[in-house]
């Protein structure tokens, strides 16, 4: 692990383990046969494990053509998608590459297998062929949630970092990044920017977190102002976001403030259940919970501006990367807690830090929003990112919200600490029955048939 930046990354949902991760996973692959592309004449996917049992309601399948048509993650557009998926499924073509024509037949050469593969829960291998049939490159790819992607060498490898290196120094845990910030005097985001150093300038820091705060604001617009009434899918579930922000113009009602929020995390969270632009945070299915935290501050505090949203962000990142090394941040690995969970303690942590919160009162207030998310099962109806998915971010966020506000009012000691709950929550969802982690074979995901 180096930068903790690309934890936040603009691509396109529903799902970044089930979306991002295989399109980028094609996208590589691309990049390794692009010397060989005279000799293919066939491609062909197969899907495994949770891929595979709620690959089609993840848009999965069309991920891995969009990625094999070398199509970007972060700019591509509904007409880029239109276009390789009616090639692909109309004509049987796919523009390999982006730069040769192949036969392909998506019901045939993208196989949905119920194989599980050892590794991780999240597996697709690709196998491009030449005239005769003969294999001219394989690989293997896991999506191990928030679109981060490893080839099966790299599972199988010792990658972690040198942290004996004198050079750079690593954050492995929350005792760790407390010690630091009481022996330097900083807070969490300043550590985590003085972590980011290392790596990239302090111009293209907060350039890119700038951006990625800009960018989560136009997701929400483009969730209230849509004019897309039903979101896509068997459910033909109804946005919920227009009408909402249409009536809270008008509302006296005291507690509106719960709607608000409400309304930023459903607003953001529906426009990735359609399969549009989004930020990653720390994954998609959890996208919605902390930019619905920041819009809460900004529209309550006349102070929060780029700067304080850039803190927000650091310090969010920083959490963030603690429970991807020492945890999961993956659906299909470790349940919902391990997104929406995550993605609320990350706003808790941040929120705290924003409003003059110690290192301590943040890793805190980190530690609360995942302790009532301990358990939570990832058990989408048909697969889609939708019912439970869009509700639960409103809840991640109001969770955030209220956990940042307990540990900002109490003193510093807390029996649990961060690092114990974010153990805890990978044991738990080690624990927990395959049916329950994006598999689609038990809980709500059985309830609509």
């Amino acid at each position: 692990m180096l930068s903790n930046l690309d934890i936040f990354k603009i691509g396109i949902g529903p799902s970044s383990s089930h979306t991002l991760g295989p399109m980028l996973s094609a996208r590589d692959f691309c990049s390794r046969i692009e010397s060989k592309l005279e000799s293919i004449e066939r491609i062909e996917i197969i899907l495994y494990g949770s891929l595979s049992l709620t690959g089609r309601g993840h848009l999965t399948d069309s991920a891995v053509i969009w990625g094999l048509c070398n199509l970007e993650c972060e700019s591509i557009t509904e007409e880029q998608q239109k276009h390789s998926l009616s090639l692909a499924r109309e004509q049987r073509v796919l523009l390999l590459c982006g730069r040769k024509k192949i036969t392909f037949n998506p019901i045939l050469d993208i196989v949905f297998s119920k194989e599980f593969k050892k590794e991780h829960e999240n597996a697709l291998s690709f196998h491009a062929f030449d005239k005769k049939g003969q294999i001219v490159c394989d690989m293997t790819y896991f999506s191990i949630g928030g679109g981060f992607i490893k080839r099966a060498d790299e599972m199988v490898s010792d990658l972690a970092p040198d942290t004996t290196s004198s050079d750079i120094f690593y954050i492995k845990s929350a005792k760790d990044a407390i010690k630091l910030c009481t022996q330097h005097n900083l807070n969490l985001a300043s550590l985590s920017l003085k972590y980011e150093l290392q790596f990239n300038s302090h111009e293209y820091i907060t350039g890119y977190l700038k951006k990625i705060w800009h960018v989560m604001q136009e997701i929400y617009q483009c969730g209230v102002n849509t004019k897309k009434e039903f979101l896509p899918g068997p459910l033909h579930l109804k946005r919920r976001a227009p009408a909402l922000a249409r009536n809270l113009l008008t509302s006296d009602d005291p507690l509106s403030i719960i709607d608000n929020i409400s309304l930023y995390a459903i607003a953001i969270a529906e426009e990735n259940a359609s399969g549009a632009r989004v930020v990653t945070a720390p994954t998609n299915g959890a996208c919605a919970v902390i930019p619905a935290t920041m819009l809460y501050l900004k529209n309550s505090l006349p102070d929060f501006d780029d700067c304080k949203a850039s803190d927000f962000l650091l310090t969010a990142m920083l959490i963030g990367s603690l429970y991807r090394q020492n945890a999961s941040i993956s659906g299909a690995e470790a349940g919902c807690q391990a997104e929406i969970g995550s993605a609320s303690s990350m706003a808790a942590g941040a929120m705290t830090t924003v409003l003059g919160g110690s290192a301590i009162k943040a890793c805190n207030a980190a530690e609360i929003a995942m302790e009532h998310h301990l358990g939570l099962t990832c058990d989408p109806v048909y697969g889609l990112v939708q019912i439970p998915c869009i509700e639960r971010n409103a809840f991640g966020a109001i969770k955030a919200i209220s956990a940042a506000r307990i540990a900002l009012s109490g003193d510093e000691a807390q029996k649990v600490k961060l690092d114990e709950i974010i153990d805890t929550m990978y044991k738990t969802g080690r624990d927990m029955s395959y049916k329950y982690k994006e598999t689609a074979l038990g809980g709500l995901a059985c309830i609509i048939k």
